[in-house]
């Protein structure tokens, strides 16, 4: 059946619009000012003229001074205060973005299939990131499929999604009987299944929730390795637990794409020679359903880089093979020697990790990360366990290679102490002070300042808020982006709304905070906006970006940033970006050229502050319904 028919299409935020709002308290304090000066005039007026009168009245002068605002009106004032410095005739040209061919409205730029081709296929390097050179970058907008509708709104995109936007059937063919996806129409359906839970997520997840405790908020953060159409991530929203799914861009074609069409946190990845994107001690629980990694291949280097990202006393859930191999062996078109070897060298590199295997029921098997390693050392150089890492950052994680040696937790002092300090449950643990900070690891980051920072970015998202109030309709927005997070205040803000934010830190940045986001039970990757993330086009309803151009000034191409940003947000998309004005003034006049609707507008602080706001909505536009490519 082909379903109801779509909703017709919501109004969207116009930047342009001027809402009505209350006057801010230093506007208040500047009227009340001006009626004071005005009040003084009129007496030192009236007593003047008493003084002398019959002769030559004296004019007192009742202007402000230069330092005083005219009187402002409730209307927001959408023009700039602070006029761009002159930087000569090339700043003010302006240059054409045309619409890119309809053969790239998938692009991913760093994951290229063409490019790929040029590296080596072992240990499925050829599918990790490699991006364009220099002058290798498209400079022309990437467009959405005819057709391209917004997508439906949480909670009902967790299974529906439009087939116009994510025009591929392959999966409904080739997991037909797995039960992940159907084609009904004009869209697909999720009916929650997966290889190893044909009926369905929810029970599966019930399942493993029977083995280890999912709801009292001890686990929030959790990573799936292979993970399809992201189903498990899905349905473990519904139980405040947010996950971090990735899958190679691979002949199971879309299956991130579909992840994120339906609302979930996903990011196009691999587990090959380079560590995750994420700092160490980042996740609660760890899964793999059926991923086809080879665990105990390569000294068992994809199980040791499980063990850097889960935090002390997380846990390993693992589903397939080899698991429960008697009984499915024959399925599995495998030996029965062959996945009794794959388990027991499994059994082996978890053991040299220190994990302890908690249970092992019907196809599901749980392994747990010690809370410290006191007892993991001793005898540890006269026996075949993996060595200690030495001398490196385990936090550190944009094109690092991955050691085949144990990253060592933080020093403890007595055996019941949790290395790096013990988390909060969640939800107390978004406002709690992040071991991380407490510790003092974190330069020029003190309690005190984490503590600002929440009352900050409450204050700026309320703010927000005024200027564009679509940020207070409920399913408006449901993918985030934060460009430049820091410490994931503008995510936290926003924490009782139905969305999730992807929290980014910049590599060039002097401090990495990533950790810290992880630490209170949000989400988030390293990035260098130099290169295009590993995403697909369309991915996020809303763009945050605080501070990144000043950033990148003589790092990379303004240009390059903003075409990024441009294919990645989808159609009716919005964005907010802070900067100095002079910067902004720049960036404006490249997302005019790229048909963008925008508006400068003064800082939450007032109109004296040079630092402002860019508000912007890229239009809705699709390639042609015929396209000659």
């Amino acid at each position: 059946m082909a379903g109801p028919n779509p909703p017709p299409p919501e109004p969207y935020y116009t930047p342009t619009s001027k809402p009505q709002q209350p006057l801010p308290h230093w506007k208040k304090l500047k009227i009340f000012r001006f009626s004071v000066i005005a009040l003084l005039c009129s007496l030192f007026y009236l007593l003047g003229t008493w003084q002398h009168s019959g002769t030559t009245t004296t004019t007192l002068q009742c202007t402000p001074n230069k330092t005083t605002t005219t009187l402002p009106t409730t209307i927001m004032d959408f023009t700039t205060h602070h006029a761009a410095a002159a930087d000569g005739g090339a700043a003010q040209t302006t240059t054409a973005y045309p619409p890119c061919d309809v053969a790239y409205s998938e692009y991913t730029p760093c994951e290229d299939w063409k490019r790929s081709l040029k590296f080596q296929r072992t240990r499925l390097i050829y599918r990790e990131r490699h991006c364009p050179g220099s002058g290798e970058q498209l400079k022309c907008r990437v467009p959405a499929p005819h057709g391209y509708k917004t997508p439906f709104k949480w909670p009902q995109s967790r299974d529906l999604v439009w087939y116009a936007n994510v025009p591929h059937k392959e999966l409904t063919v080739e997991k037909a009987v797995q039960n992940w996806i159907r084609f009904e129409g004009d869209r697909f359906r999720f009916p929650g299944g997966g290889t190893m839970f044909p009926n369905g997520a929810g029970a599966y997840i019930d399942d493993i929730g029977n083995l280890i405790n999912l709801r009292d908020g001890s686990i929030r953060t959790a990573i799936d390795t292979g993970c399809g159409v992201a189903s498990w991530g899905a349905y473990l929203l519904s139980r405040n637990i947010i996950t971090m799914s990735f899958a190679p861009r691979d002949t199971h074609e879309a299956q991130v794409q579909f992840a994120l069409e339906r609302g979930v946190p996903a990011l196009i990845g691999v587990l090959a020679s380079k560590r995750l994107p994420y700092p160490s001690r980042s996740f609660d629980m760890a899964h793999c359903s059926r991923c086809l990694i080879p665990w105990g291949q390569y000294d068992g280097t994809y199980l040791v880089e499980v063990d850097r990202v889960l935090r002390p006393g997380g846990y390993w859930i693992l589903s397939g093979p080899p698991i429960h191999w008697k009984k499915h062996w024959k399925g599995w078109e495998r030996t029965k020697e062959d996945l009794n070897a794959e388990q027991v060298s499994i059994e082996n590199v978890a053991k040299s990790l220190c994990w302890k295997k908690l249970v092992e029921k019907g196809d599901i098997a749980i392994w747990q990360k010690p809370t410290n390693h006191l007892n993991c050392k001793p005898n540890r150089k006269v026996t075949q366990n993996l060595p200690f890492c030495s001398a490196h950052n385990p936090d550190m994680a944009w094109y690092t290679k991955i050691e085949t040696c144990l990253t060592p937790l933080p020093e403890v002092s007595t055996n019941q102490e949790i290395a790096g300090g013990e988390l909060a449950k969640w939800p107390e643990r978004l406002t709690a002070i992040p071991p991380r900070i407490s510790r003092g690891t974190i330069k020029g980051v003190t309690p005190e300042t984490f503590k600002e920072d929440i009352h900050l970015w409450d204050r700026r998202v309320s703010y927000y808020r005024t200027v564009n109030n679509q940020l207070g309709q409920s399913g408006r927005y449901r993918n985030i982006l934060d460009m430049n997070a820091n410490l994931g205040g503008f995510a936290a803000a926003l924490i009782k709304d139905p969305l999730w934010v992807m929290n980014v830190v910049p590599i060039e940045n002097k401090v990495n905070t990533l950790g810290v986001i992880y630490e209170r039970g949000l989400i988030g990757t390293y990035q260098s906006w130099c290169e295009a993330m590993s995403t697909y086009p369309r991915t996020y309803d809303l763009l945050h970006a605080d501070s990144v151009f000043s950033l990148y000034k003589d790092r990379c191409e303004m240009e390059d940033i903003v075409l990024e940003m441009d294919r990645i947000l989808r159609p009716e998309g919005s964005v907010i970006i802070r900067d100095d004005v002079d910067i902004l003034v720049k960036v404006k006049r490249i997302t005019d050229a790229m048909k963008w609707d925008s508006q400068i507008v003064d800082h939450e602080d007032g109109p004296l502050e040079r630092e402002k706001l860019l508000f912007a909505v890229k239009l809705y536009w699709t390639a042609p319904s015929t396209t000659i490519s």
